[in-house]
């Protein structure tokens, strides 16, 4: 293990302070980007190797099961072991699961993984009438009650002025929440709400059993403190039992999960509770570059702005003043476009360019409110020949191909005990050669390419490890370190481009972040109607601005695909940059943030305004399909039915020799405008959108011989 003053070799001030604070109340107040776990990993690290932490009884609790299995990678590299860093849940189960025998008695119950098929019977039985989306809907609302301490009894006044799933009162919610837990009983389950429940009732109620939780726990670490429920915060207090070893970790502005139970009150209030805690700020942000950072600044100073000019609105903190560390980095783009299918298509466009540029797919993200805007994006990445993985898909070590090769490292870990360092690399890239691993990528897209990513991801986490640990870098250490992080499901990363809801990007971060669909309703969310929902919007959307290093655009779309122009930017964007106000349009062709407005046809995009007009009536045309076509949708169509029929059947052919869907190869709007456009040279083939040169390339030649007869040598 580093000594100590090694350890805090490389810390900024700040960082330092946090890890030389070794006895509590500390609380740290960690802005987006500014080192916080690398601040806390080693405070935990600092405090062991001075011996003043005893690593076996130190509990680091965090929210996700990655987060945590990032801190135990890290402290192992920091030559710690036996720390115990955990989420919550992961911890209670596992006291739990200890006391339960000689407690409460017998096996403990099984876990309920999901609450929808238990609701869903209770509604059966209580005769009403639930489609699965409202059931999702109130098994999060019967989260929220269980998180908060509300029983079935107290939560129709609990519930007085939410926003409740529709259709739904306070009283019937609590007759399914009592019948859920009464069902529920009766095929002897707990839910993950029971677990933390069932254990803080043992630590009341069994005073043997706090004395033996709080004599093998001495000292705590919370991260995202910001996030506790009330829930949480009563049993990390019965874990305490008054003692005041206790560092915690968070950013009031980046609480973002009200909706279940979470709130910041916890953090904001800490120096109440404990008058003679140690605060210490982290404002320096090594992630993102000045430009983003004053946009993430810019969005918080205009809530604090907003709350002394209207004093009817809540009090919110102070919120920590970033101060960027990076060079400067090329400035924050605003692309206003037409319709969502424009959008789409601009972001693939920027995409594409900055995968020619030397950006990895896989540092690039696409961040949206809600789940069901990715389709147009996903369509959008398909048809420019680029790759994506939709987070919340396919878990990655659920893959057959990775199951398979954690099988052949794990057996050749048994005679491979003596090699460390690069040699490990080297016996990794042979065995899972055997899979269809090569050094080079497979040409195209596809399942192949899908499953070389997944191989190569291994490959690439091999490499990180050698160069973290070095010598003691062994190819059981490598499985060890893969079967830890399948069990958290903590994935390394795999080449594609990123496609998640804001939501689930937190505590994520990519070289370069599009952050999509920025329009009154989606954001803020047209169901925030209090200060305080507005207010977390806000929120979320500086998370999504935060985790951008270098590159960070904002997109919105004025219409509905094919719909006339309804939207308005979000109220946020004048926050980020004043001069967006009004109908003022932009030029998101242009490189940088964009030229001067399009003045020539109000709330419409440079982008829109520059297409060609109707080649039928003259006029702007409107829409993306509009663009696609060449034409108005309501004007005549003007192509030979037998030509756009054997373009279909074209395609069809390619489709199924690619095993790809139609629209992959070309849409049906790209079709007709072949069809109608008749091109006779590449470089007017090239002119139709959605050809681009990589298509133009691959099939070119066989259209201009489909449409016209061969094509002279």
């Amino acid at each position: 293990m580093s000594s100590p003053d090694e350890i805090l070799r490389g810390l900024d001030a700040e960082q330092r302070q946090a890890a030389t604070a070794l006895h509590g109340p500390v609380c740290i107040l960690a802005g987006a980007g500014t080192g916080k776990t690398r601040a806390i990993t080693h405070r935990i690290a600092y405090g062991v190797a001075s011996g003043v932490y005893d690593p076996h009884r130190t509990l680091a609790l965090t929210f996700t099961a990655r987060a945590a299995a990032e801190m135990r990678t890290r402290l192992r590299d920091l030559g710690v072991h036996g720390v115990q860093a955990r989420t919550f849940h992961s911890a209670a189960m596992r006291q739990l699961q200890y006391f339960w025998p000689f407690t409460i008695g017998g096996s403990m119950p099984g876990l309920v993984e999901h609450k929808v098929r238990l609701l869903t019977q209770v509604a059966q039985r209580m005769r009403m009438s639930v489609d699965r989306a409202a059931v999702r809907d109130l098994a999060g609302e019967i989260e929220w009650a269980k998180v908060s301490l509300h029983t079935p009894e107290s939560y129709p006044q609990a519930a007085v002025g939410r926003d409740l799933p529709a259709g739904w009162t306070p009283v019937t919610i609590a007759r399914l929440y009592a019948g859920y837990e009464e069902l529920k009983g009766a095929q002897n389950l707990l839910d993950y709400e029971d677990v933390l429940l069932v254990l803080v009732g043992l630590l009341q109620d069994e005073p043997r059993v706090a004395a033996m939780v709080r004599e093998q726990y001495r000292v705590f670490v919370v991260d995202e403190y910001q996030d506790v429920s009330p829930l949480q915060h009563m049993l990390l207090d019965l874990w305490l039992g008054g003692r005041e070893d206790l560092c915690v970790v968070g950013d009031s502005s980046q609480t973002i999960y009200s909706f279940t139970g979470a709130t910041s009150r916890y953090l904001t209030d800490f120096r109440e509770r404990f008058p003679e805690a140690r605060q210490i700020k982290l404002i320096r942000d090594y992630r993102s570059t000045p430009q983003i950072v004053q946009a993430a600044n810019r969005l918080l100073a205009d809530r604090t702005a907003a709350g002394r000019r209207d004093r009817t609105l809540p009090h919110w903190p102070e919120p920590l003043e970033l101060v960027a560390q990076r060079e400067n980095g090329p400035d924050v783009e605003f692309a206003e476009c037409a319709d969502d299918e424009a959008e789409a298509g601009w972001v693939a466009e920027r995409i594409r360019g900055l995968l020619d540029q030397g950006v990895p797919a896989s540092q690039i993200a696409v961040l949206f409110r809600t789940n069901g805007q990715s389709e147009a994006f996903e369509t959008a990445l398909t048809a420019a020949g680029i790759g994506y993985l939709l987070r919340g898909g396919e878990r990655f070590f659920s893959r057959r191909e990775v199951r398979e090769g954690i099988l052949q490292l794990r057996a050749a870990a048994r005679s491979a005990q003596d090699l460390t360092g690069t040699d490990v690399i080297d016996r990794v890239r042979d065995v899972l050669a055997s899979l269809g691993y090569e050094a080079e990528p497979p040409a195209g897209s596809g399942a192949h390419r899908e499953r070389w990513e997944s191989l190569n991801a291994l490959v690439q986490l091999a490499e990180q490890l050698a160069q973290a640990r070095g010598d003691e870098f062994t190819l059981p250490v490598l499985v060890a370190e893969l079967e830890d992080r399948a069990e958290n499901q903590h994935a390394p990363a795999v080449e594609g481009v990123t496609l998640a809801s804001l939501h689930s990007a937190k505590g994520l971060e990519w070289d370069a972040v599009f952050l999509v669909g920025l329009t009154e309703g989606l954001m803020p969310i047209s169901f925030a109607d209090t200060a305080e929902d507005v207010d977390e919007e806000r929120r979320l959307l500086y998370v999504g601005i935060t985790r951008a290093r270098r590159h960070l655009c904002l997109t919105w779309p004025l219409a509905r695909a094919g719909g006339r122009s309804k939207r308005r930017p979000s109220r946020f964007l004048r926050a980020i940059d004043p001069t967006l106000g009004g109908t003022r349009t932009l030029d998101p062709t242009a490189p940088g943030r964009g030229g001067a407005a399009d003045r020539s046809r109000p709330g419409r995009s440079r982008r829109a305004a520059s297409a060609e007009t109707c080649r039928t009536c003259g006029q702007p045309l409107d829409s993306g399909a509009e663009r696609k076509l060449g034409r108005c949708l309501d004007c005549p169509a003007t192509y030979d039915e037998n030509v756009l029929d054997a373009l279909r059947d074209w395609r069809s052919v390619q489709a199924k020799a690619a095993r790809q869907p139609a629209f992959v190869i070309f849409t049906d709007a790209t079709l007709v405008a072949i069809a109608e456009t008749m091109p006779r040279t590449a470089a007017e083939l090239l002119r139709i959108s959605g050809v681009g040169q990589k298509k133009l390339e691959r099939y070119g030649p066989e259209l201009l011989e489909l449409l016209h007869g061969p094509q002279p040598a």
